[in-house]
């Protein structure tokens, strides 16, 4: 019943000065619905990479070229050193370990047309072991050959889900010409709706043949990554001691000296991941908590101006009865009403922040707002309210009731 009358009596102090609570109540859902958005996206990216990533299979190993870097930071292209010469060495030398190796050229920012329709997409150059240790799948059509992929005139492709529903509008694609860069391609199929794979979206993606892409498209001999399917999952450690071991000696990379490739596992590239997105975290949350900030300072001095206008109602409730501690609850309780209902309106307002920027702008990952956003913005209005409102309510219960019963 006493904390019943508690809130009953915050409500109407906080009702009593409407626009000045509602002000209050604006800082802290700004803050709680930039965590609340933050969290949501984040969530859903590492979720989408963390899917694509188990999707491909735990016994592939990926072989990246070097980047220069100055002071820790990447500049420049990376080295030119991942040629079909390294595909051949480790087919040839690890032939009872390896199911396949999937060299991969990669431009973003390509066009695909047809007639006066266009999409932007990425363009995977690759060969056919590329279908088989991604598990990609084909709605209609068939994936090129291994003679398609090593001849240097094949002009044919793979098109994405979405770049084909664009260019077609939901057409039979297979067998139809479409303009890719300079080159105009036969499409031999298009491939089941996916979402991403590994770094790239796979529905806006165009996969055409190797060698034919690198002279025709690309126009170089080198390759952006290598990708090795291992046969064993068991044998992973060995065939990746192995790998190295073959592309120091056939690079002529003398002892000591530093690789100019990278090699790593699904679990290493995964850790790599996390590390991007622990700076981003850092970064989001730092804007997040300036803006909680902000909203905590602006309860705090709503409170304290509160005190200072009630200066004489707390005598007259100190001098029939009231404690100080009765003093200080309900002056905390004030600042925890503004922090929830701004804190559950910033809930509200950043998972329809999220949504709207998943289906207008993002395609490609979905937002998540798990138990875990919830949580944390509720703890977070909590935090917020109980740590603006302390000083003021701590000042009101000190006060001297004689004192306030004389304040005008």
């Amino acid at each position: 019943m006493f904390y019943f009358r508690l809130i009953t009596t915050a409500m109407r102090s906080l009702d009593a000065h409407f626009l000045r609570s509602l002000l209050a109540t604006l800082g802290v859902l700004i803050g709680v619905a930039s965590v609340v958005s933050c969290m949501s996206i984040l969530e859903g990216f590492s979720t989408e990479i963390a899917k694509s990533f188990r999707s491909m299979g735990s016994n592939v190993l990926f072989i990246t070229p070097v980047q220069a870097r100055v002071g820790g930071r990447p500049i420049g292209a990376a080295t030119q050193t991942l040629t079909v010469e390294d595909v051949r060495l480790i087919e040839r030398e690890l032939a009872d370990h390896v199911e396949a190796v999937a060299p991969q050229a990669t431009g973003p920012g390509g066009l695909a047309k047809r007639f006066q329709k266009s999409q932007t997409c990425t363009v995977i150059a690759t060969n056919e072991a590329y279908f088989r240790i991604n598990a990609v799948k084909l709605a209609s059509g068939r994936a090129f050959n291994s003679t398609e992929s090593a001849d240097e005139s094949a002009t044919v492709a793979c098109l994405g889900k979405k770049v084909a529903d664009e260019l077609f509008g939901g057409a039979d694609a297979v067998g139809q010409p479409v303009k890719i860069g300079p080159s105009t391609y036969r499409v031999v199929g298009v491939l089941e709706k996916r979402g991403s794979i590994g770094f790239i979206n796979a529905d806006e993606s165009v996969v055409i043949p190797i060698t034919a892409g690198l002279k025709r498209y690309f126009n170089r001999r080198w390759f952006d990554m290598l990708v090795v399917g291992v046969k064993d999952s068991t044998t992973q450690d060995k065939v990746k001691a192995s790998v190295k071991r073959m592309l120091r000696e056939s690079h002529r990379i003398r002892l000591g000296q530093q690789e100019d490739f990278n090699i790593y596992n699904q679990e290493e590239a995964m850790q790599g991941v996390n590390q991007t997105l622990g700076i981003f975290k850092i970064v989001f949350y730092s804007i997040a908590g300036i803006s909680l900030v902000v909203g905590g300072i602006g309860i705090m001095n709503i409170m304290l101006v509160s005190v200072t206008e009630r200066t004489r109602e707390i005598g007259v409730r100190m001098a029939v009865g009231a404690r100080r501690l009765d003093i200080l609850l309900q002056f905390l309780v004030e600042a925890l009403i503004i922090s929830l209902v701004g804190g559950g309106c910033g809930l509200l307002l950043g998972a329809m922040f999220a949504d709207i920027l998943e289906k207008v702008v993002v395609d490609f990952f979905k937002t998540v707002v798990s138990p875990l956003v919830i949580m944390t913005a509720v703890l977070t209005a909590v935090s917020v309210g109980v740590a603006s409102g302390l000083y003021p309510a701590y000042k009101a219960s000190r006060l001297d009731p004689v004192d306030a019963l004389r304040y005008e």
